[in-house]
Protein backbone atom coordinates (compact mmCIF):
# COMPACT_ATOMS: atom_id res chain seq x y z
CA UNK A 1 0.00 0.00 0.00
CA UNK A 2 1.43 3.86 -0.94
CA UNK A 3 -0.89 5.52 1.87
CA UNK A 4 -2.68 6.60 -0.48
CA UNK A 5 -6.33 8.79 -0.82
CA UNK A 6 -7.45 9.30 -4.34
CA UNK A 7 -4.02 9.51 -5.74
CA UNK A 8 -3.12 11.99 -2.98
CA UNK A 9 -0.85 11.50 0.24
CA UNK A 10 -1.74 12.87 3.55
CA UNK A 11 0.33 16.21 3.14
CA UNK A 12 -0.85 16.97 -0.32
CA UNK A 13 -4.21 16.83 0.67
CA UNK A 14 -3.91 18.81 3.90
CA UNK A 15 -1.86 21.57 1.65
CA UNK A 16 -4.85 21.96 -0.27
CA UNK A 17 -7.30 22.55 2.28
CA UNK A 18 -4.94 24.65 3.97
CA UNK A 19 -4.87 26.46 0.71
CA UNK A 20 -8.39 26.34 -1.00
CA UNK A 21 -9.89 25.58 2.33
CA UNK A 22 -8.87 28.58 4.72
CA UNK A 23 -9.14 30.94 1.45
CA UNK A 24 -13.19 29.79 0.48
CA UNK A 25 -13.11 30.37 4.22
CA UNK A 26 -11.64 34.27 3.93
CA UNK A 27 -13.94 35.08 1.44
CA UNK A 28 -17.00 34.06 3.19
CA UNK A 29 -15.89 36.23 6.24
CA UNK A 30 -15.44 38.86 4.10
CA UNK A 31 -19.04 38.57 2.72
CA UNK A 32 -20.04 38.54 6.05
CA UNK A 33 -18.24 42.08 7.08
CA UNK A 34 -19.74 43.38 3.92
CA UNK A 35 -23.33 42.32 4.63
CA UNK A 36 -22.79 43.73 8.41
CA UNK A 37 -22.04 47.02 7.15
CA UNK A 38 -24.78 46.98 4.66
CA UNK A 39 -27.43 46.29 7.41
CA UNK A 40 -26.06 48.76 9.41
CA UNK A 41 -26.08 51.40 7.45
CA UNK A 42 -22.33 51.86 8.48
CA UNK A 43 -21.44 54.26 5.52
CA UNK A 44 -18.32 54.65 3.79
CA UNK A 45 -16.04 55.68 6.75
CA UNK A 46 -17.88 52.82 9.12
CA UNK A 47 -17.71 49.86 6.22
CA UNK A 48 -13.91 51.05 6.14
CA UNK A 49 -13.20 50.68 9.67
CA UNK A 50 -15.34 47.29 9.84
CA UNK A 51 -12.94 45.85 7.18
CA UNK A 52 -10.12 47.44 8.55
CA UNK A 53 -10.60 45.22 12.24
CA UNK A 54 -12.18 42.44 11.19
CA UNK A 55 -10.47 41.38 8.26
CA UNK A 56 -7.08 42.31 9.82
CA UNK A 57 -6.28 38.39 11.09
CA UNK A 58 -6.54 37.51 7.45
CA UNK A 59 -3.89 39.99 6.67
CA UNK A 60 -1.91 37.51 8.43
CA UNK A 61 -2.57 34.68 7.06
CA UNK A 62 -2.13 35.99 3.43
CA UNK A 63 0.71 37.51 4.06
CA UNK A 64 2.44 34.35 5.17
CA UNK A 65 1.57 32.60 2.57
CA UNK A 66 3.12 35.32 -0.05
CA UNK A 67 6.37 35.32 2.39
CA UNK A 68 6.50 31.43 1.94
CA UNK A 69 6.46 31.59 -1.95
CA UNK A 70 8.53 34.02 -2.36
CA UNK A 71 10.91 32.57 0.00
CA UNK A 72 10.48 28.99 -2.06
CA UNK A 73 11.44 30.87 -5.37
Amino acid sequence: MDNTIFGLTEGQIAQFGLTFGVGAFILYMLFIVFNLARESKAGKFGTFILFLVLSFGMLGFLAKNLIQWILDI
